[in-house]
């Protein structure tokens, strides 16, 4: 996912945070307050959520969540981070079944915007907050996505580009235009995957006999 994160989209409903989203085992109490943070930081966002609403949701208050918690910043970055790693293990996965370069992005692209556009999805409020967040967060989560990045850039790497294309621009605007869905994307007769099918189309500029 880019650097730049999109408008922010309206409110998701409140959701179970995935129990397959950790996977270190974790105490009953610490997942109830990643539950809560994860639908309180969804529906809010990052600046209108408090350590305090987060322990009102859960029952505990003062001394006695931070028994469990460092910071805010520090649930945020473990909810963002897990909700990142397992898109990217998401796609990863889909993507291993193939090995034709374009059907390998094409996967990717409709699998990141069907994580993307799930209502119940953490991942977009989470990338919607990127400017909201202290510096230093912010730098780790330019880091996180850096990496998350990485299989994108191995996507376009391998295919049979137009050499006149720089890839590292090709990779910022086909993410961005990914990313940017959610913030118009109705249901319809275009489901998400019609729309990964679409965009891949569009962004298939392949060497011909004139682009030497």
């Amino acid at each position: 996912m880019p650097s730049e994160s999109p408008t922010r989209s309206q409110p998701v409903p409140t959701t179970r945070f995935p129990r397959s989203l950790f996977k270190e085992d974790v105490s009953e109490r610490y997942r109830e307050i990643l539950e809560a943070a994860a639908a309180l930081f969804a529906e809010r966002g990052y600046l209108a959520t408090s350590v305090r609403d987060i322990g009102e949701r859960v029952g505990l208050l003062g001394g006695s969540l931070y028994h469990h918690i460092k910071s805010k910043d520090a649930l945020f970055i473990a909810i963002h981070d897990a909700a990142l790693q397992a898109a990217g293990d998401l796609i990863e996965q889909e993507i291993a079944a193939y090995a034709e370069p374009w059907r390998r992005l094409e996967v990717a692209c409709i699998a990141l915007l069907e994580i993307q556009l799930d209502p119940n999805s953490l991942t977009m409020p989470l990338m919607n907050d990127f400017r909201a967040v202290p510096e230093e967060v912010r730098q780790h989560l330019v880091a996180k996505r850096d990496t998350f990045e990485q299989i994108f850039v191995t996507l376009i790497a391998e295919l049979p580009l137009d050499p006149r294309l720089d890839r590292k621009l090709y990779r910022l605007l086909l993410l961005n235009l990914l990313n940017s869905v959610v913030a118009w994307y109705r249901k319809g007769p275009l489901s998400p995957a019609d729309i990964g099918r679409q965009i891949v189309l569009i962004f298939r500029h392949e060497i011909t006999s004139g682009s030497r």
